[in-house]
């Protein structure tokens, strides 16, 4: 199995765990409608959660992370839903994650080549600490990339298939002529 298929299985099985259906719903709404995040990242740690959401899942025969606009989910997520003391170990953990690019790769993550992001990110993933940084907010930032990426409307409705309502809406539907019944007559349906 490939891992965009793996990926995709797992996504629609679990993506919907994470947040509840409607909340994901509801940050995508908020991203729809525009406007500033409050106390939203940087350009710069949105850089970074772009590199890695298309490291983990690029673009191919579908869109890639940022296709979609994972970076602004996270950035919803993280800003406007966490508490400050999350926020702060999230940014720190961020910045453990471009320290550990600059260690490995010798620049900053969004400027390595695809090969040294896959090297950074497989040192992070075989970490047996994942309780530590980068580890913990990598995984927790993972998580949420394929949250966000399989509740995005063009991954549900072009990747997964989704029907919000299945079936389909006939309003001129053909409908039977009834004869009037004679008074005081009932029949059962």
């Amino acid at each position: 199995m490939e891992r965009r298929d793996l990926l995709r299985a797992a996504g629609a099985a679990t993506a919907l765990s994470f947040l509840a259906p409607r909340d994901a719903l509801a940050v995508w709404s908020r991203i729809a409608r525009g406007g500033a995040v409050i106390g939203g990242l940087s350009e710069e740690q949105l850089a970074l959660i772009g590199a890695i959401a298309d490291t983990i899942l690029p673009r191919s025969d579908t869109p890639s992370a940022t296709d979609v606009g994972v970076p602004a989910f996270v950035n919803v997520i993280v800003s406007e839903n966490d508490t400050d003391e999350d926020r702060a170990a999230f940014l720190a953990g961020l910045d453990a994650i471009e320290a550990r690019a600059k260690t490995t790769g010798g620049d900053a993550f969004a400027q390595l080549a695809p090969s040294a992001r896959a090297s950074v990110i497989e040192s992070i993933e075989s970490e047996s600490n994942r309780r530590a940084d980068p580890a913990r907010t990598y995984w927790r930032l993972k998580a949420l990339i394929i949250h966000g990426y399989f509740t995005s409307e063009p991954v549900m409705k072009d990747v997964l298939k989704f029907e919000v309502m299945p079936g389909r809406f006939e309003g001129s539907a053909p409908m039977p002529i009834r004869t009037s019944m004679p008074p005081g007559e009932y029949r059962h349906a």
